[in-house]
């Protein structure tokens, strides 16, 4: 648990990477199946996540993220997406896979289903799409960890413009929209603020025991 919590003291929100040093496609599996494994309500994934490593297509989505230099050094460009309008037909999926995956009848899973599509389907548009951009904070969670754990440097990024992102990437066509951006790399050594001490509140004033 010790190395968890140095891990942890080591990572940063990188300003600036070192444009010459890429990711393993080894290491870059690991954290693509971290973040697989996420936590997601219901077991969902209400998303879709895009690699995005095209010079080409960075250079066009770092406008739209402020101009801001991680897009287009880092190693990779993660996008986040969520899935807009979510629904039954999402909800029929999810079921064929623990059918497939756990070898059970359907029958035995319907009201899970049947809750799970009350549910979700009670909620208007707008609040199902607030609910499923929510669930990509989760799986960055486990970007931000795995990609520590490898000594990977990550930058979590709501600076930028969804709409103009979505429209780079052709997502809205897709039922998708950009919610959150992450880069990964190797820091710069000229990146001072890796040097900065970690500011966060102490256990007394973070933690309430009740």
């Amino acid at each position: 648990m010790s190395n968890l919590i140095d891990t942890l003291k080591w990572r940063y929100a990188t300003k600036k990477f070192d444009a010459a040093k890429k990711i393993s496609n080894e290491d870059l599996e690991t954290i693509k199946e971290a973040i697989r494994l996420s936590a997601s309500s219901y077991g969902l994934q209400p998303y879709k996540i895009f690699i995005v490593e095209d010079p080409e297509l960075r250079a066009k989505i770092q406008p739209a993220a402020w101009g801001q230099s991680q897009i287009v050094d880092a190693s990779h460009l993660v996008v986040f997406a969520n899935i807009t309008n979510f629904g039954t037909e999402q909800i029929d999926a999810f079921m064929d896979n623990i059918v497939a995956t756990r070898n059970i009848p359907m029958e035995s899973i319907q009201g899970y289903g049947d809750f799970m599509k009350t549910t979700l389907t009670a909620l208007s548009e707008e609040a199902r799409n607030i609910w499923t951009s929510k669930q990509t904070y989760l799986a960055l969670g486990n970007l931000l960890t795995a990609a520590a754990s490898l000594k990977i440097d990550a930058t979590p990024m709501e600076g930028f413009e969804p709409a103009k992102v979505n429209e780079i990437l052709g997502l809205t066509e897709k039922g998708l929209n950009a919610s959150l951006i992450a880069t990964l790399g190797y820091r710069h050594e000229e990146d001072a603020t890796q040097h900065y001490a970690k500011v966060r509140k102490s256990n007394e004033e973070l933690f309430i025991n009740l």
